[in-house]
């Protein structure tokens, strides 16, 4: 199987690393037993665009495992661990991808991993859908569908749904609880902060973080950055979510007004020029300014480049401004992912849920795709509640059932006895 890689010798280290997470990933290691078994991709090729690193390296494995032919293409430049992705080859998964990709680079290695033809697909932000759709037409009538991972993935999909132009079903993999109660919340909240600390070695406590949405990942960040002592200040469009943030403790205020404060800004909403050029000037020398949303327009690099008088990397990292005010602004991992461009993203035992929902609702494809119409859909219900369950099992927790007459209580509509 052809490659496309930095350094095959990388791989010892990058296997360390995988097999690390194995043991931490009980969940997707009962998944793969089942696929032992069942072999639901069996012939089937499968290309999986993900931040290429441990727990995505075991994930495909865990697909292999189902009877497919795996190749695995980087969902972000800054990401990608060439040690993993060297021991992925290592073990004859195809991979097309190496850390600090150009634009270029990062294109050619997408039509490369499409030119095996696959038969079903994992997204993590829609590069490889919109790919598909808008340079690959001849894959379309082949591609039986697949799985979206994130928030900015499934809108571009609803998008795509709304002008009529998708043409093979996607499962909304980020809209399941199973996925945003725990991966959204417990681990970009961990795992931002996780970047952000390793990155800068700065105390968190007594200062100002400003979070920019509060949707699941926003809250999970907030919770994290109220946890390490820091006052938190949240800006939002939403006014119920705005209210819902005042009442968990929450300063809410404009981003205009917030950028006073800011020690350090996060933004986590998945949408462009969060943060720019009105902003900038307003914020007090050191602050510190990172990305938690899928892509890196939140941040608008490009007016922060054009007003700073000079610009120098203070820190692996960390790129120093200074504007002609004198104050100095400092931005992590050039705008992308900070908890994976600076860091190695959420820890392995939430991954473990929400790779499971990926390899069921993958599997759920398989054996359904003749039923299912260009759409996005909902993972199933069942999936979704063995995922849960399949985790307090492997923790060694049970559960109460409903009884007969609960059940019957719960669906009865008369108030009579009897």
């Amino acid at each position: 199987m052809k490659s496309t890689i930095r350094d095959i010798a990388l791989a010892p280290l990058g296997q360390r690393k995988i097999d690390w997470v194995v043991p931490r990933m009980q969940v997707l290691n009962m998944v793969r037993k089942e696929f032992e078994e069942q072999l639901p991709f069996a012939g089937k090729k499968v290309v999986i665009c993900l931040h290429l690193e441990a727990k995505t390296a075991y994930l495909a494995h865990v697909i292999r495992a189902g009877g497919a032919e795996v190749t695995v293409v980087a969902s972000n430049p800054l990401s990608t661990q060439d040690d993993v992705v060297a021991a992925l080859v290592q073990q004859g998964i195809g991979a097309h991808a190496w850390y600090n990709a150009t634009e270029e680079d990062f294109n050619q290695h997408l039509q490369l991993a499409l030119d095996t033809e696959p038969d079903f697909i994992i997204d993590d932000g829609g590069d490889l859908v919109s790919t598909i759709h808008t340079t690959r037409p001849e894959l379309l009538q082949r591609i039986k569908g697949g799985a979206e991972e994130t928030t900015t993935g499934v809108l571009r999909l609803h998008s795509m749904v709304r002008d009529g132009v998708l043409k093979f079903p996607m499962i909304a993999v980020n809209d399941a609880q199973c996925k945003y109660l725990f991966d959204n919340r417990y681990g970009t909240g961990q795992s931002v902060w996780d970047g952000i600390m390793r990155t800068t070695n700065l105390v968190v406590a007594g200062k100002t973080s400003v979070i920019a949405g509060y949707g699941w990942c926003g809250k999970g960040v907030a919770l994290r950055a109220k946890g390490l002592g820091a006052r938190v200040i949240i800006c939002e469009i939403n006014p119920i979510k705005a209210n819902e943030a005042l009442m968990d403790g929450f300063e809410v205020m404009p981003m205009a007004e917030a950028a006073k404060f800011g020690d350090f800004f996060i933004t986590v909403t998945g949408n462009t020029d969060i943060i720019n050029k009105e902003h900038f000037v307003l914020m007090k020398s050191g602050a510190i300014m990172c990305n938690a949303g899928h892509f890196d327009v939140e941040v608008n690099v490009a007016q922060l480049k054009a007003i700073a008088v000079s610009e120098r990397i203070a820190r692996n990292n960390i790129t120093e401004y200074t504007l002609a005010g004198g104050q100095m602004l400092y931005l992590l991992a050039e705008g992308r992912l900070v908890n994976l461009a600076a860091g190695d993203g959420h820890p392995a035992e939430v991954m473990d849920m929400t790779f499971a929902l990926q390899a069921l609702s993958l599997q759920y494809v398989a054996l359904n795709y003749d039923k299912l119409s260009a759409k996005v859909y909902q993972v199933n219900t069942e999936i979704d509640e063995k995922v849960a369950m399949l985790k307090l099992q492997s923790l060694g927790l049970s559960i109460d059932r409903l009884t007969e007459t609960q059940i019957g209580y719960l669906a009865s509509w008369s108030s009579e006895e009897g």
